[in-house]
């Protein structure tokens, strides 16, 4: 339970060892780089917008040619290769891969080359297919759409609207012309157009022209100069043409597959070469020399400081941050407490003079957590799932292995929680034994059943809540005496202290009280009157403290009384753990529910076999659902109960230059 201590660290060193000492400290990974310094007539920054944006243009071309490689030849993956990592790989290799870079690079723009050559070929085609699409109709026609006619005759070449046959339509003709002869040939018709050839003798043409427009006549859009099965003919030729091309750069595309891994490299290669320049153009920088300031952990800050003037003759200097710095946090925990770190920085890291509240919160997050899903057979699962993951895969990511361990953690309670209640699956060994072997057999509870005893249940979610809340008072008594500020944590802590204590003793005093919780005890009346007294104190002190801060005596008994008001929020926050009784619960009820309609078959062949459907698919859709339930209001219990209590957090993130790759991780040493 610790955020460790940050010194500030300032590296001078010769611009020509400038390049291996910025390696060497992205490997490291311990040195968070800041700007302080201010630019004067002898150092001065770098601008390195070119390089960058360089950088960034191949590392979207790489990344554009990895998807292109994997969309012709793709990458064989295991179910699990999301929990495998990235690969290790040593400093030497990565330092020899900068030798054929360049070839790596000019086979990235080939590959996007070839697939801007197959995005065109798709395009040709597409509008190659269009074209025969809209001269499919004439094939049957023998001469070019753009036939005007001989020297004697006029020829009409278009489509009309509807389904019209040669015989409708040579009628419709006659009705219009009925002096003028025309020869009509129905080329082919549909539900939309009739694609027609008329031939008339050229004084007639005018007449005739009149009388198609009058029928809806309209010319093509573009007419083809060869006849149209001539043209169909030319078009599939160039069709097939393009998927030629097409073919022969997807061909040569696969054959970069043994090229794949080198690509990846390449994206983590730039990657990393983008972030050392950035860094390049942070730097205060003279003729010959550079300064790089920034924050390290106090814990590295030697051996790196040792490393850097024995490596590179550079000149380090550590001193402790001002007061008023904005100094990252970096946390350090146990194995134990580790996994929930993620979750308290989805909250907000701690901030100045807070203390690091993870170990704490890893006892009742599990602790919690459990009591939720509180089924023993669920929690096996999840213990066993995410153990043997954790076991499998040792290089797996950091975040994936604090995820998996806080789950095994909480699979752990879980199962603790299940024997004691008696949940395996609901009662799935008494449904089972009874339905298939005629003999019951029930896994009773170590501790109680909540389903047959929920006041019980109630009263210890409710005191489980009430620990909860006492531990954050008392965090916050730790904090304040930390800063020493001693009446603050009587008057903000002890005072609260004596006014809910007595309030809950006083109440353990009263039969009524005792006889709603279903309690098997009850303090002595004397008890009750001292307990009385104590929250009166208690009472008394927050009126007179809570508004200490304003000098007019009103106000402050105005905020004094508004502050014992505040004794309605630990009410509602105390209630607010009846949720583990609620989530409890429903996992119980749902997974007896499940098994009870699996033995509606009975306990035959018939039953057995719809029984094991409705088992798995039921407590799989139950243990999804409330596992999601566990998770989300644990993490509320521990956000908005435990931290209202002395957590503000505001801490910013330590962010250190280092290696922020995809695909391989660099190890400096064996």
């Amino acid at each position: 339970m610790a955020v460790l201590q940050m010194q500030r660290i300032s590296i001078y060193g010769l611009k020509k060892h400038r390049k291996h000492i910025l390696e060497f400290i992205q490997r490291r990974g311990v040195v968070e780089i800041n700007d302080v310094l201010q630019e004067d007539s002898v150092f001065q920054q770098a601008d390195m917008s070119a390089q960058k944006t360089q950088f960034e243009k191949n590392i979207v071309a790489s990344g554009q040619a990895l998807e292109v490689l994997n969309r012709y030849a793709s990458e064989k993956k295991s179910l699990f290769a999301s929990l495998e990592g990235r690969k290790e790989i040593d400093a030497a290799e990565y330092d020899a891969f900068a030798e054929e870079s360049e070839k790596v690079l000019h086979i990235v723009l080939r590959i996007n080359e070839l697939s801007k050559d197959i995005a065109d070929a798709r395009g040709s085609i597409q509008k190659l297919e269009t074209q025969i699409e809209a001269l499919t109709p004439w094939v049957a026609l023998d001469v070019p759409m753009r036939f005007k006619g001989t020297k004697a005759t006029a020829a009409f070449i278009g489509t009309l609207a509807g389904d019209l046959n040669q015989a409708a339509l040579e009628e419709r003709l006659a009705e219009l012309l009925p002096q003028t002869p025309v020869q009509v040939d129905v080329i082919s018709s549909s539900r939309e157009q009739t694609c027609v050839f008329l031939l008339c003798r050229k004084p007639d043409a005018a007449n005739v022209e009149d009388a198609l427009r009058t029928l809806g006549f309209a010319r093509p859009a573009a007419p083809s100069k060869t006849p149209p099965a001539e043209r169909v003919k030319t078009l599939e030729g160039r069709v097939a043409e393009q998927q030629k091309i097409m073919q022969a750069a997807e061909d040569e595309i696969k054959g970069y597959a043994d090229r794949r891994e080198s690509m990846k490299f390449m994206v983590d290669y730039l990657t990393m070469r983008q972030e050392k320049y950035e860094v390049i153009g942070r730097l205060m920088q003279s003729r010959r020399t550079f300064v790089l300031t920034g924050y390290i952990p106090a814990r590295d800050a030697d051996r790196l400081s040792k490393e850097l003037e024995e490596k590179f003759d550079a000149a380090v200097e550590l001193s402790i941050p001002s007061e008023d710095e904005d100094v990252p946090v970096l946390l350090q925990n146990n194995k134990f407490a580790e996994p929930v770190e993620g979750v308290l920085e989805s909250f907000s890291l701690p901030g100045k003079h807070e203390i690091d509240p993870t170990s704490i919160m890893a006892i009742f997050y599990y602790f919690l957590f459990g009591m939720m899903l509180s089924d023993a057979a669920y929690g096996l699962l999840m213990v066993i799932g995410c153990g043997l993951a954790l076991w499998k895969f040792k290089n797996m990511e950091n975040g994936m292995r604090k995820s998996l361990r806080m789950f095994f953690f909480c699979g752990v309670s879980t199962t603790i929680w299940g024997f004691l209640f008696g949940g395996f699956f609901g009662d799935a060994t008494a449904v089972i034994s009874r339905t298939f072997f005629g003999k019951e057999i029930v896994l009773g509870p170590l501790w109680f059943e909540p389903i047959k005893e929920p006041m019980r249940m109630l009263m210890f979610s409710l005191l489980v809540g009430v620990i909860h809340l006492f531990v954050g008072l008392a965090m916050q008594f730790i904090q304040l005496w930390k800063q020493k500020k001693y009446k603050d944590a009587l008057y903000d802590v002890i005072f609260w202290y004596m006014l809910l204590t007595g309030a809950i003793v006083f109440m353990l005093s009263s039969q009524m009280f005792v006889d709603i919780a279903q309690l098997g005890f009850i303090l002595p009346p004397l008890a009750g009157n001292i307990a009385a007294a104590v929250a009166g104190i208690g009472a008394v002190g927050i009126v007179f403290t809570a508004g200490r801060e304003s000098r007019n005596p009103a106000k402050r008994l105005l905020k004094g009384l508004y502050g014992l008001y505040n004794v309605t929020g630990y009410l509602s926050d105390i209630l607010s753990y009846s949720r583990l009784l609620a989530l409890g619960l429903a996992t119980g009820v749902i997974a007896t529910v499940i098994n009870q309609m699996g033995s509606m078959g009975g306990g035959g062949v018939g039953g057995a076999i719809l029984f094991i459907i409705v088992f798995i698919l039921g407590h799989v859709l139950n243990i999804g659902i409330n596992l999601l339930g566990a998770y989300v209001h644990t993490n509320r219990l521990q956000f908005v109960e435990f931290f209202g209590k002395f957590y503000e957090g505001g801490g910013r993130k330590f962010s250190p230059f280092g290696i922020h790759t995809k695909y391989y991780k660099i190890r400096e040493e064996k």
